[in-house]
């Protein structure tokens, strides 16, 4: 494969396009970053499991860290040594998977029961 070099943004472009297109996502550290609250150990692990397929999908892998009741993606292209739009589209295919709600989305899909706890699992933005 040949090298490409990709574009990295600056922490005030990346701020901008967060605020403006992933409003849960921050930087920190060089990376942009996003903790997913859930319900329990069960979405810890739906979230982790969705990350890494949508990650080997792209071929764009974060760093992830989780506990009981959190995951925490970070995203930081290490090849080209910051952030790049491979973090960006992949940080917002993340977001629409993992915060899908299909009950909200008027189609068959009725998704799961929102008044019952034993099938909560990811603690949705409002």
């Amino acid at each position: 494969m040949a090298a490409t070099t990709e574009r990295t943004y600056s922490d005030d472009e990346i701020t901008a396009r967060l605020a403006r297109d992933l409003p849960h996502w921050r930087l920190e550290g060089g990376w942009i970053r996003r903790k997913y609250k859930t319900h329990s150990w069960k979405g810890t692990l739906m979230v982790i499991n969705t990350v890494g397929h949508l990650a080997e999908a792209a071929w764009h892998h974060p760093d992830i860290t989780a506990s009981y009741a959190w995951v925490e993606v970070r995203l930081m292209n290490h090849a080209a040594k910051g952030v790049t739009d491979k973090d960006f589209e992949l940080a917002r295919k993340i977001e629409d998977v993992v915060q899908w709600q299909p009950g909200k989305a008027g189609g068959a899909l009725e998704g799961t029961p929102e008044n019952d706890q034993r099938f909560a699992y990811v603690k949705y933005d409002a």
